[in-house]
């Protein structure tokens, strides 16, 4: 007979059935284990790095694993920038079919990007396009511009006595002082004063002074003049067509650049 109040006692070899059950019902939690650690392993397949592009930076999140083609995406994605108009760098040029792990980036890399979008390619190049397209189709022309008879009744005038001092194979910024001492096409004497603070150029004669805003000239043509290249003749493209051209010669070739560069809206730094 059990007495009051004990429980029953067990036999070892009930013991011995029990035994396994426990340690049975204790495998769950070691699995669970295994489980979370497989969990750690994951987040560390994920990299976080910045993405630096004009002067902007963007924080990125990819899998380790993610290809060069990937991120490119990626970067289409937050930027704008087509894949094929970008120059990703990290620890040189990026190779699209590697992937982050291979090339090594790491928590925290920077990654520069460089590149233009569409938008800005077209506003900075179409006008510039344009420009290159009319110097090329006059300097394809047979017949030097110089020896065309236009212009030959003029330069055969010669050199003005007045003109200008000029430096072959160097460039200067413009002068503060008009430049004179130059012919116009009628064979008239001529100056050009550049009014950069009213954004004008002053083309002024015996008879009267022209004042052309700058954006309105459409191009400059400059040719130098035979057997005296360090002098210029030069054109400024006041309307549509060649017809509007007002030639100026013995432009002194130090100055043709500065002159074509300020008139077409490149800046200057004085």
């Amino acid at each position: 007979m059990e007495a009051d109040g004990q429980k029953p006692q067990l036999s070892c070899e009930e013991v011995g059935d029990i035994a396994p059950q426990d340690s049975s019902s204790a495998q769950p939690e070691v699995d669970g284990a295994v489980s979370n650690g497989g969990d750690s392993e994951s987040e560390k397949e994920l990299v976080e790095f910045k993405i630096i592009w004009n002067k902007n930076k963007y924080d990125v999140k990819l899998p380790l694993d993610s290809t060069g083609a990937s991120l490119k995406q990626k970067i289409h994605t937050l930027t704008g920038l087509p894949p094929a108009m970008q120059k990703v760098m990290f620890k040189g040029l990026l190779p699209e079919d590697k992937t982050l792990r291979e090339i090594k980036v790491t928590n925290g890399a920077k990654v520069m990007v460089v590149g233009s979008t569409i938008n800005d390619v077209l506003a900075v190049t179409t006008p510039k396009e344009t420009i290159q397209q009319e110097v090329k189709e006059e300097e394809n022309k047979k017949e030097p511009l110089c020896r065309q008879k236009q212009h030959r009744k003029v330069l055969d005038k010669g050199k003005p006595e007045d003109v200008m001092p000029s430096l072959k194979g160097v460039q200067e910024r413009l002068p503060t002082t008009p430049i004179s001492g130059m012919y116009n096409k009628s064979g008239g004497k001529v100056r050009l004063t550049f009014k950069l603070e009213q954004d004008q150029l002053w083309i002024g004669t015996k008879e009267r002074t022209e004042k052309i805003p700058m954006g309105s000239i459409k191009n400059v043509l400059s040719e130098p003049i035979e057997e005296h290249d360090d002098y210029h003749m030069m054109a400024f493209q006041l309307g549509p067509t060649e017809a509007s051209y007002y030639w100026v010669y013995w432009v002194p070739a130090q100055y043709v650049d500065a002159i074509k560069d300020t008139v077409l809206g490149k800046w200057q730094y004085f």
